[in-house]
């Protein structure tokens, strides 16, 4: 498969404080890419990077093979990249369906956002039923699967999760991960940030392990998943 995400020596820093050095990846085409390691090890820093939300301060980033560095995070977007932050950060004043019209508040096709919304609404039902209710009412899981549906109505071609079962029951894990890889299965490319390994590596196809900034491991998912002692080095024992 091509490669539609490709980081090559990507460094950044938070000041003197080197958050990511010389990290390198590649996100083909249809594929599902896990990225896992501890906390702090600069997970979300990484996709933040991806995004345009934090400068990166080496390396090169290539989007369909074309440098993305220059763009803003808005230029991001609408190139085909869409994240879905970590922490429920949903509009919590505005009602479900002002949530999702902000998520295709760069497309100016009103048919085709209207299609969008009812496909979020074929991959979480639920939205419907609550689609005038305040998004700050609704429960940790809803709230997840409309910020899901919100990044997917800008029409993405690279969905960026950050940690999509933090916080939620594993029933509710189980129905979040069917739906991605629906979403997958559906055309869209995911690269997934999750500290739930075991989920994480069932999902994806290939995966990459960070360390304090550093990729430390990368290879096949299902390899790393039988793998002890890189489980026990880098993904504590799971």
């Amino acid at each position: 498969m091509p490669e539609l995400l490709s980081l090559r020596d990507v460094s950044a820093a938070y000041g003197r404080i080197q958050a990511l050095s010389h990290v390198s990846l590649s996100v083909p085409e249809g594929a599902i890419v896990a990225l896992l390691g501890a906390n702090g090890a600069g997970k979300s820093t990484t996709l933040n990077v991806i995004s345009r939300l934090v400068p990166q301060s080496g390396g090169e980033i290539l989007f369909r093979g074309a440098s993305i560095a220059a763009r803003a995070s808005h230029e991001v977007v609408r190139a085909g990249i869409a994240q879905v932050p970590e922490g429920r950060e949903v509009f919590r004043e505005m009602s479900v369906r002002e949530n999702l019209e902000l998520g295709a508040h760069l497309r100016r096709d009103a048919r085709g956002v209207a299609e969008d919304v009812e496909r979020a609404f074929a991959y979480f039902p639920v939205l419907r039923e609550r689609y005038r209710q305040r998004a700050g009412t609704l429960s940790g899981g809803e709230q997840q699967m409309l910020l899901i549906a919100r990044a997917l109505m800008a029409r993405p071609a690279l969905l960026l999760l950050d940690e999509p079962s933090l916080g939620l029951s594993p029933l509710l894990v189980q129905q979040i991960f069917g739906i991605i890889r629906r979403i997958n299965e559906d055309g869209t490319t995911i690269l997934l940030v999750e500290q739930n390994v075991g989920v994480a590596l069932g999902c994806s196809s290939y995966a990459y392990i960070l360390e304090n900034g550093e990729i430390a491991h990368h290879g096949p998912s299902a390899s790393l998943a039988a793998d002890g002692a890189v489980q026990n080095a880098y993904l504590g024992g799971h």
